[in-house]
């Protein structure tokens, strides 16, 4: 007797929601915003058990204990329908069962890893894709137009990822040189743009300016750095940074 694997299932929590199971779209399936609520919570829950109560917190700010359940009951029923009655486990505890699911948060974390690996061991190409992955992904808002303390917390993981994302890409399009040069530009702009504070971005971006000849503007960023954090911290630019500044400084 052959067994057939049921098809994949492809999740989108970051952007629009989006479900697919061969070919076919569930996302519209759900039982509304609630019902895609607890799912991308179970989602981003799914390898461990999710407690009834810290569900109801999750989907309603004030939720009565008396009625819990009959208010989780019908929207868990209505999820077994879309995805099988197996997809939901448990009574007291819950855990979405969807062993073959890939889910493009998760497929950002992983990739943010491999990424940062690759640029720890020097390997500069292989970093240069998974850096991508990450950055696409977490340039997409969690949930958007939904407000929750843990939707917040989400997204503030996501924007840390991206963050890491854009200091791999940028780390691998200096090394890679020619065409990448300019991507490690914006990147470098993008990280100073999104953590003023964050000196990588400083300092990535005045290496790639440098790669392109423009020394003037690479040393003009590292006076932007050193009064960006004299007005905001009252200290100076780390070893490291002036470090590169004196280097850059010296080829004039």
């Amino acid at each position: 007797m052959t067994l057939v694997s049921s098809p994949l299932v492809r999740i989108q929590v970051c952007g629009p929601l989006a479900v697919e199971r061969g070919g076919q779209r569930l996302d519209g399936l759900l039982p509304g915003r609630q019902g895609r609520l607890l799912f991308a919570y179970l989602v981003v829950n799914r390898h461990r058990q999710v407690p009834r109560d810290e569900l109801a917190g999750a989907l309603w700010r004030e939720p009565d204990p008396a009625a819990v359940d009959v208010r989780l009951n019908p929207l868990l029923s209505k999820l077994r329908r879309v995805f099988g009655a197996s997809s939901v486990e448990g009574r007291s505890t819950l855990r979405l069962c969807l062993p073959e699911a890939w889910v493009d948060l998760e497929a950002a974390v992983e990739a943010i890893h491999r990424a940062e690996s690759s640029v720890a061991q020097q390997e500069w190409a292989r970093a240069w894709g998974p850096a991508l992955t990450a950055l696409f992904v977490a340039e997409r808002e969690f949930l958007p137009g939904e407000d929750a303390p843990w939707i917040d917390e989400i997204r503030h993981q996501l924007t840390e990822l991206r963050l890491r994302a854009l200091e791999c890409y940028a780390a691998a399009g200096l090394d890679i040189g020619g065409t990448e040069a300019a991507a490690a530009v914006r990147a470098g702009r993008q990280l100073i743009r999104l953590a003023p504070l964050r000196e990588s971005g400083y300092r990535y971006l005045m290496q790639a300016l440098a790669a392109q000849g423009n020394l003037a503007e690479a040393l003009n960023i590292y006076g932007q750095l050193s009064e960006c954090l004299r007005d905001e911290l009252g200290v100076s630019p780390s070893p490291v940074t002036r470090e590169l500044y004196q280097r850059l400084l010296a080829t004039t």
